[in-house]
């Protein structure tokens, strides 16, 4: 597992914490005692983490926008944590790539939600991504994803 993907998925998971307890306590202390990340899996979740609770939210005002028919109150916690996480890596993580942000909440929606998950994350990430006027040198990169730029 690269350590950005287990980052984003360690995040996720304190992000559902946090949604749970909403504030950090003993849970947070020993969240990453059983776990061996490394330094920089470690920094990655804890950049995501910081970042969507700062710009909570704005990302919340994004999702109420882009979520056609849903109130993001009563989005299964998962989807909306997969979703907030996305949607601040888009909009202010400068050197993450939309493509790896739109792969990776993909695989985190497949992996920790129900099976319509991921069509309801890539769905409301694309049409962020096709909207937002702060997203055009994001839309600019190339669509496939990095793992696949290979050969001519």
């Amino acid at each position: 597992m690269g350590s950005r993907h287990e980052a984003r998925e360690r995040a996720l998971q304190i992000l559902f914490q946090y949604d749970i307890h909403g504030k950090p306590g003993l849970w947070l202390d020993e969240f990453w005692k059983p776990l061996t990340a490394d330094a920089d899996t470690k920094a990655f979740a804890e950049r995501l983490v910081a970042g969507v609770l700062e710009k909570k939210r704005d990302l919340d005002a994004l999702l109420a926008t882009y979520a056609t028919n849903w109130k993001v109150s009563r989005m299964p916690i998962v989807d909306r944590n997969i979703l907030r996480a996305g949607l601040y890596e888009l909009m202010w993580m400068d050197d993450v790539p939309a493509n790896v942000t739109m792969d990776e909440a993909i695989e985190l929606a497949k992996s920790f939600g129900d099976e319509e998950a991921s069509k309801f994350v890539n769905g409301v990430l694309d049409k962020v991504l096709a909207t937002e006027g702060r997203l055009a040198e994001k839309r600019a990169t190339p669509e496939k994803p990095v793992w696949r730029r290979t050969g001519a």
